[in-house]
């Protein structure tokens, strides 16, 4: 079993930066991989990044690429997002998970067994 909980969200204006965290209990957080999706008002939960276990290989949707990171401490049992440079379309509940699967491909589609409860992020104009 893996609990996860997510900080970090909040209200900035378009342009600016947040830094999620998501903390995960149990002491095999090294052995998951971990994602962030997100989900807006009325729309499909979608992709966000992904940090496999094994190599650290990262994994981004098209739409954050350049301005969203993900990294993991092992020892904090953590996984961050910094996103950088905002826009109101980013505005959504992003939530992380975690899996033991490595592959990119299975790590985008979001069949993870563990989630967290999401955390808010708003973006003014």
């Amino acid at each position: 079993q893996v609990q996860l909980v997510e900080s970090g969200g909040g209200l900035v204006q378009a342009g600016g930066s947040l830094k999620l965290s998501c903390a995960a209990s149990g002491r095999t957080f090294s052995s998951y991989s971990m994602g962030w999706f997100r989900q807006a008002p009325g729309k499909e939960r979608e992709f966000v990044a992904a940090i496999n276990w094994s190599d650290r290989s990262t994994y981004y949707a098209e739409s954050v690429k350049g301005r969203f990171t993900i990294s993991r401490d092992n020892a904090k049992n953590t996984v961050y997002l910094q996103m950088n440079s905002l826009k109101p379309e980013d505005t959504a509940v992003y939530s992380c998970a975690a899996d033991r699967h490595t592959s990119g491909d299975v790590l985008q589609r979001g069949l993870y067994p563990y989630w967290g409860q999401g955390t808010q992020v708003t973006v003014s104009s």
